[in-house]
This record gives C-alpha cells, structure tokens and sequence, in this order.
C-alpha cells in the first residue's frame, strides 16, 4: 500500500475556472461548493467558476475559495479509496489539511480563513509592505541581508519554498534595500505582485485578531498526522490554535516540511488548484514520486499514476 502525504497549495493558486469541471462531473466535488455557497452567504461557486478574476482575488474571496477547491478535491479522491498517511499545507493550506484530517470542521474553516483574509488586507496601509522572491543564493546569506537591510525597516524571510528559492517580506523601503544588497551579492530578486507582507512582524498585530476568531473553534484529533509549515514537524491538540496565530507573522519552512515527509512517505500527491508545490517538491525531495489533482484531466493522469506505483 502506497504511503501518500496531501498537500494543499496556498493563496496565489487560485485561478477563474478552478473546480468547474470537477463540479460538473462529479456530485461529490459539487456538494462542497454547494455548502460553501450556504455557509458563506453568496455564490463562491460562481466566483471560482466564472470570476471575475478581480472579485476572485480579493484576499477574503480568494483564502475561502483556494479551501473550498481543495476539499472538494479532497472529498473527491476519499470517495475513490485514495487517503493519505499524513498532509500538510502552504501557509493557507494548512487549513484545508486540517479540515482533511477532520481536527477542523469545513464550515468553521471557511467562516475564519474569510475572515483571516480581512484581518490580513487591513492589517498594514496599502503600500506600506512588499515581498520578493529571492533566487540563487544559500538561506544564512539571505538571512545575513535582511539583517542588513533591516537599518531601513523590517524585513525578514517570509517562505523558504525549496533549495534556493526564498521570500522575503517587510516593509516596502527593508525590502527595496534587501533586493538591491541581494543583486549585490549575486541573486536574482523580483517583486510579488501582493497586497499583503504576509509572513512578516508587520502582521503581529493581524495575529491578536485571528487568536480571537479561533478561541471559540472546537478541535478535534486529527485522522492522521499534519504538519506545521511553520514548525516542520507534526501538530500536536495542545499546539491549537496557537500554532496557527504564529503563522500568519512567521516564516513558513515548506522546504523542511516537505524533507521531514520524505522520510515517512513514498508519493507526494498536490491536492488543489494549481501546481506550484509539486515545482517546489521536486526540487526538494528529488527521489520522491509527485501528483497533482487540480482538475479533471489531473484526476484521471493521478488515478493512473498511483496504479501504477502500486505494482
């Protein structure tokens, strides 16, 4: 029996489309978008399927929306026998791996990530915080810059996504000065298109909001282990929610996550829209097998796949 850790992609996976087909071939994938219709109180489904991509994109659309995709996704590979021994999630996804192990129900889930994505976009002014994606440089010599740069403000590393590819974010001026030192040195650093400096101490003061919305969430035992993106190792009951207010201002250390799992599993398995963490997973654990689900085309190539492996 093959040993699969799920893992589900983050905000910036979502895309005008996503789930479409899936709901429309599948009854068990259109339930989920029917119950996050209901919960939510508007038509979810219909900003997923049809956009506009500006409504999608919105930070309190696009966090409820990636989820929704995703466990519908998931819903769908459990109905066909297709379960994992572990999961874990990208900064947002470690949400809907959560809601997979049953440790959070989806209503709750869906109600506090519309709500996360509020407390994220009025967290700092717009324009006051930047991220960049820094290529091509060792992590301690990034972290060594951005203690550098910080003499203009802070500035930190946001993701260490998977060898040599970094985000940093902070303050728009730490970053500017953070990219110019890092070109210095030999790196390619570009700016995000974000509204947000996720995953930096400027969100500190969005985390004190989020505690509050999880205090009143009752946990339950996960099904199977999820690990911390921000930790890199499996969460505990007594970690919540705590673990969960720290992320939104630390660092995420997906490229440790995704090692730890190397160990313990035999096949990576993208569950969600998009496939960026199956980029960042074959440039991290190399020896290990990778599928997405993302539509489905994906679903079908992933059944066959995992047969395959299996023999």
């Amino acid at each position: 029996m093959l040993r699969l850790a799920f893992v589900f992609p983050g905000q910036g996976a979502q895309f005008v489309g996503m789930g479409k087909d899936l709901a429309e071939e599948f009854n068990e994938v259109r339930k989920v978008y029917d119950l996050a219709d209901e919960v939510m109180g508007f038509p979810l489904s219909k900003i997923c399927f049809e956009g506009p991509p500006e409504v999608l994109n919105k930070t309190e659309i696009t966090q409820p929306a990636v989820l929704t995709t995703s466990i519908a996704i998931y819903e769908l590979l459990r109905d066909h026998g297709i379960n994992p021994v572990m999961a874990a999630g990208l900064s947002l996804g470690e949400y809907s791996a959560l809601v997979s192990s049953g440790v959070l129900r989806f209503e709750d889930a869906l109600r506090i990530v519309s709500r996360r994505g509020r407390i994220m976009q009025e967290a700092v002014p717009e324009g006051k915080g930047m991220m960049a994606a820094v290529l091509g440089l060792d992590n301690a010599t990034i972290e060594r810059t951005c203690q550098e740069a910080a003499c203009k403000g802070i500035v930190n590393i946001a993701n260490y996504n998977c060898p040599g590819q970094i985000v940093i974010s902070g303050e728009r001026e730490a970053v500017l000065e953070a990219i110019k030192l890092l070109k210095d040195k030999g790196a390619k650093a570009v700016p995000l298109a974000v509204s947000v400096p996720s995953h930096s101490r400027l969100m500190e003061g969005a985390a004190a909001a989020l505690r509050k919305e999880l205090n009143g969430i009752n946990w339950s035992s996960p099904a199977f282990p999820v690990i911390s993106n921000t930790e890199a190792r499996e969460i505990q009951p007594s970690d919540l929610p705590e673990i969960l207010v720290k992320q939104i201002y630390s660092p995420i250390k997906w490229e440790q996550s995704v090692i730890l799992m190397a160990d313990k599993i035999d096949f990576f398995l993208e569950v969600g829209p998009g496939k960026v963490l199956s980029g960042l997973i074959k440039k991290t654990a190399r020896s290990k097998p990778v599928g997405n689900v993302g539509d489905t085309a994906s679903f079908k190539r992933t059944l066959a796949q995992l047969k395959e492996a299996e023999q």
